[in-house]
């Protein structure tokens, strides 16, 4: 009498166990449910924090635009600092170069109006120059 006293007791443990663990998968587990909530995000909006997630993406695209354009800028300078250096005719510490996108400034003081038509020439050699500023005064 006590063994089926201790059998019945040991399946109704089993039964209980088996009910509440199917009844906790069948709750926590709602049909259309992507699986266990996150912990420790409760209140946060999906749809917010993708549209945050897209900002910030936009923004660092337009950042990244800016600092590729600035490089590219910075380049055709160097560039055309580096043609005035190497020419003999030229004296490049007197001559400003700005650069915009496709547009270079040139400004400042040359002895001759011999060196600023090759300050001029020189820039309008340099690739992705397509219009050159003449700002340049003849001493």
């Amino acid at each position: 009498m006590v063994r089926a006293l201790l059998r019945a007791v040991i399946l109704l443990i089993v039964v209980v166990a088996a009910a509440a663990y199917l009844l906790g998968w069948k709750i926590g587990h709602r049909p259309g449910d992507q699986g266990p909530r996150p912990v420790g995000t409760s209140g946060a909006s999906t749809e917010r924090a993708r549209q945050i997630g897209a900002e910030v993406g936009e923004r660092t695209a337009v950042a990244a635009n800016e600092a590729r354009r600035v490089l590219t800028d910075g380049q055709v300078t160097a560039k055309i600092k580096a043609k005035m250096a190497l020419d003999d005719s030229v004296k490049a510490l007197n001559v400003d170069v700005d650069t915009t996108g496709s547009t270079v400034t040139l400004s400042g003081v040359v002895d001759s109006a011999a060196q600023r038509e090759r300050v001029l020439q020189l820039a309008r050699e340099t690739a992705g120059v397509t219009t050159v500023v003449d700002r340049l005064r003849v001493r």
